[in-house]
């Protein structure tokens, strides 16, 4: 079993990608669930979403505490959240920023596996927007492969309808974009 913990804030669309992510392995004939955690906070506040994939039907129903995948969706939150908490000695923190390598590693104290892209600008330019999520979706599947790119298109397709087009191709610039290290 795979299992994910997505990073954002309210409104960037973290819940949402969680439950991208989970439909479109549902449609690799995979067994997913996606859930969100969050209590009342409003618009801006941090937010976490997960998702379990697995090829064997999943029973636990609880958060994710010791994740393979973590997508932090908003570049500031590693400075608010220890992000990589839990995370299994071979996972891969997958940020949203336009630091170096270096200074990530420096400023956050990651040491894990790193997928790194610079999310906001291709959101602004892709989207008109700044909001992330889809475009993380991108980096998520070159970083591990969870989901097929296939997969995640007929998802944002059936979530998205017309405003689909420009959400594949912010996912997939970001796919191209994304540097993975370590």
């Amino acid at each position: 079993m795979k299992e994910v913990r997505l990073h954002g804030r309210g409104g960037q669309g973290a819940v949402t990608s969680a439950e991208l992510v989970a439909t479109a392995g549902i449609d690799e004939g995979k067994y997913a669930q996606a859930f969100p955690s969050f209590g009342p906070e409003r618009r801006g506040a941090p937010v976490t979403a997960f998702v379990r994939m697995s090829d064997t039907p999943i029973r636990t129903r609880e958060k994710v505490y010791r994740p393979d995948i973590v997508v932090v969706l908003d570049s500031a939150l590693p400075s608010l959240v220890k992000v990589s908490e839990g995370l299994h000695e071979d996972g891969i923190v997958i940020l949203n920023t336009s630091m170096k390598e270096s200074e990530v590693r420096e400023k956050f104290g990651l040491d894990s596996k790193l997928a790194m892209v610079d999310a906001n600008t291709i959101a602004r330019e892709v989207l008109g927007l700044p909001i992330t999520n889809t475009t993380m979706l991108g980096a998520l599947l070159k970083a591990t492969g969870i989901v097929g790119t296939e997969a995640m298109e007929d998802a944002l397709d059936r979530r998205f309808g017309r405003l689909s087009e420009k959400n594949k191709a912010a996912m997939r610039r970001a796919f191209e974009e994304t540097t993975v290290t370590g």
